[in-house]
């Protein structure tokens, strides 16, 4: 056996981690320290894991989420603003055989799209939605988001969210579990190791209740920083979001088979 031969063998054995075929070569470009590339990693190594690449269409409309189409190794479209749960439906009922998914962030899905999420969630659609919160706007100058939190300071809300004029955070993720058509909601977060094996473990979940046809809709929340809008550096965004975001928004499973589980 010749050196070279032999030292690819013994690299394999020692492998620890490899990446995915399904995220393409391109550099990501999220500002450093953004929870982004970590979930489009999660999301493609499970579609690996499931032998489901080919059956795979993902579905990412405008905000820092468009983006993933350029790193996702998988049939991707590009939907309007809000308007990807609408997409998506169209897709999963000319094609029931496909996995399909939206990957949305908080302006999208809880601002403009409201009204889609809200509809594909209540009619029980086969697909799944995930959802990144970050409680801003990421991509167009971090603006007050729905789900920015009381007194969060952010460009259109620079004295910090005032809840008498501005209104409550809406907790989407509460919101759609109530609906009878979703059968799983969760809520997880990709700052640690920790985190990250939980966040598989639900989108892992999500994507076997739609591959064995269970009736509703699959939803996973993922609480993410922005440090690049919250004005922070990477380490201080990810402890800030574990002191002022999950208190508000807990992480963990809503709603398993149909069934809520968690409740405030």
């Amino acid at each position: 056996m010749d050196d070279k031969l032999y030292k690819e063998i013994v690299q394999e054995e020692n492998l620890v981690y490899k990446k995915t075929s399904l995220m393409t070569d391109k550099v990501l470009s999220y500002c450093p320290g953004c929870g982004h590339g970590t979930a489009h990693r999660i999301i493609m190594e499970v579609v690996d894991e499931m032998e489901l690449g080919q059956d795979t269409i993902g579905i990412a409309p405008v905000g820092c989420s468009v983006l993933a189409y350029e790193f996702m190794n998988v049939d991707m479209i590009q939907a309007a603003h809000g308007r990807a749960p609408a997409v998506a439906t169209g897709i999963k009922r000319c094609w029931p055989e496909k996995f399909v998914f939206t990957y949305q962030g908080d302006g999208d899905l809880a601002a403009i799209g409201t009204s889609e999420t809200i509809h594909a969630c209540n009619r029980g659609e086969n697909f799944l939605i995930v959802f990144i919160n970050n409680g801003i706007y990421g991509m167009t100058g971090g603006q007050m988001a729905p789900t920015t939190l009381p007194g969060m300071k952010t460009s259109t809300s620079p004295y910090g969210r005032d809840i008498s004029i501005m209104g409550n955070p809406l907790k989407i993720t509460e919101l759609v579990a109530q609906l009878p058509g979703t059968y799983f909601v969760s809520r997880q977060a990709v700052h640690t190791p920790a985190n990250v094996r939980k966040t598989k473990k639900a989108i892992r979940k999500a994507i076997e209740n739609q591959v064995n046809k269970k009736p509703g809709l699959n939803f996973v929340e993922i609480v993410s920083n922005c440090n690049s809008g919250w004005k922070m550096t990477p380490v201080h965004s990810n402890q800030w979001m574990a002191d002022n975001m999950f208190p508000y928004y807990p992480l963990g499973d809503i709603k398993v088979d149909g069934i809520i589980i968690k409740k405030e």
